[in-house]
C-alpha cells in the first residue's frame, strides 16, 4: 500500500488541533493510503506540544517535528517535507481553513500521474475585503516581473509527489522561501484543484499586514530582477524629462524673452530626482539582505525533538 504524508505546521494551535485530527483521521483511513501525519511544532508557547504529544501517544501514525524555537511556517513546512517518507505529501493547516475533505481528490490525481496538485481558492469565508484585494494585487504584480506563472489564489495548501518531495529536500534550500512559489516552479505535471476556504476553526491568522508586507518583498526579490533595473529605467526617465525641460527652458528664452521661474523648477527635480535615488537604493538594500541571509548559511530550522519517528535524519 501507498504512503500518504500529510504534512501540517503548527504554531499555537491548541483551540483547534484535536477538531483538525477528529475530522482529518478518518478521511486519511478512507483514503486507500496508509498515511503519517506530520504535525511540525514551530516553538508554540502555548499547551499545543501538550496536545500533539497526546495525540501521538493515542496512535503511532502521528508524529511530532519539535523545533527549538519558533523559525516560521515556511521554515515549519519544509521541515515536515524533510522528514515525510510518502509516495505523496500533502501540506496544509490546522485551522481547517484547508478542508481535510479535499484530500481523497488530491490522492486521485497523484494516482492518476500528478506531481504537483495546487489548491486554489474558489472563495474565503471570513477573509476582509482588503487581503482579498492585496492577495490579488501581489499575484498579478508577481506573474508581471516574474518569468514563471504562477496561479492566482494558490495557497499553502497543495500536494507534491515523492520525486518533488526529493527536490524540495536537496536542491530549492533557500532561506528566504516561497514553498507555494516553488512547488509551482518545478514544471513537472500538474494541476489545480478549486476549494472553498471556510473560516478558521479559531483564532486569528498569524499573518499580521507587516509579515504580509515582508513575505510579499522577499518573494518578489526571490522570483525576479527586475526591481533591480529600476535604477535604468529611473534614469531613462529622469534624463528624459530633463532634455524636456532643457528645451521648454530654452525656447521660453529664445522666443518669448521669457524665464523659466528657475528656484520653482529646481525644488521641482531634485525631489523627483532625490526620490527615484532612495527608491532605487531601498531596491538594492531588500536584495542584499536576501543575499546576507543565503550567504550566511545558517540552518533553515533546529528540531529539538522528534516523536514516533525510528530514526533522526532529515533534520537540517
Amino acid at each position: 500500500m501507498k504512503l500518504l504524508s500529510v504534512v501540517v505546521p503548527c504554531y499555537n494551535e491548541e483551540e483547534m488541533l484535536e477538531g483538525f485530527y477528529r475530522e482529518t483521521v478518518p478521511v486519511l483511513e478512507g483514503c486507500g493510503w496508509d498515511y503519517e501525519l506530520i504535525f511540525v511544532n514551530d516553538g508554540s508557547t502555548d499547551a499545543t506540544p501538550a496536545v500533539q504529544k497526546r495525540l501521538a501517544g493515542e496512535n503511532s501514525r502521528v508524529k511530532i517535528v519539535g523545533f527549538s524555537r519558533n523559525f516560521g511556517h515556511e521554515a515549519a513546512m519544509i521541515a515536515g517535507i524533510d522528514h515525510a517518507r510518502g509516495d505523496g505529501v500533502i501540506c496544509m493547516d490546522a485551522d481547517l481553513q484547508h478542508p481535510p475533505a479535499c484530500i481523497p481528490e488530491i490522492v486521485e490525481r497523484f494516482e492518476q500521474g500528478y506531481d504537483v496538485v495546487t489548491m486554489v481558492r474558489r472563495s474565503n469565508e471570513g477573509q476582509r475585503l482588503w487581503r482579498r484585494a492585496a492577495s490579488k494585487g501581489f499575484y498579478r504584480l508577481l506573474n508581471a516581473l516574474s518569468p514563471v506563472r504562477f496561479q492566482e489564489n494558490a495557497s499553502d495548501f497543495f500536494g507534491i509527489s515523492r520525486r518533488s518531495a526529493e527536490i524540495l529536500r536537496t536542491q530549492y534550500r533557500e532561506r528566504v522561501r516561497y514553498l507555494r512559489g516553488f512547488v509551482q516552479s518545478l514544471g513537472y505535471r500538474c494541476c489545480a484543484i478549486e476549494y472553498r476556504a471556510g473560516r478558521r476553526a479559531s483564532g486569528e491568522s498569524h499573518y499580521s499586514l507587516p509579515r504580509l508586507v515582508h513575505f510579499s518583498v522577499t518573494t518578489l526579490c526571490g522570483f525576479s530582477d527586475v526591481p533591480l533595473k529600476l535604477g535604468i529605467y529611473a534614469g531613462l526617465l529622469a534624463g528624459g524629462l530633463g532634455v524636456i525641460l532643457m528645451v521648454y527652458s530654452i525656447v521660453k528664452r529664445l522666443f518669448f524673452n521669457d524665464t523659466v521661474d528657475g528656484y520653482t523648477t529646481i525644488v521641482v527635480a531634485l525631489c523627483f530626482l532625490f526620490a527615484l535615488t532612495l527608491l532605487v537604493i531601498g531596491i538594492i538594500g531588500e536584495y542584499v539582505s536576501v543575499l546576507m541571509q543565503e550567504l550566511k548559511g545558517r540552518p533553515i530550522y533546529l528540531v529539538e525533538e522528534l516523536v514516533n519517528f525510528d530514526r533522526r535524519d532529515g533534520e537540517e
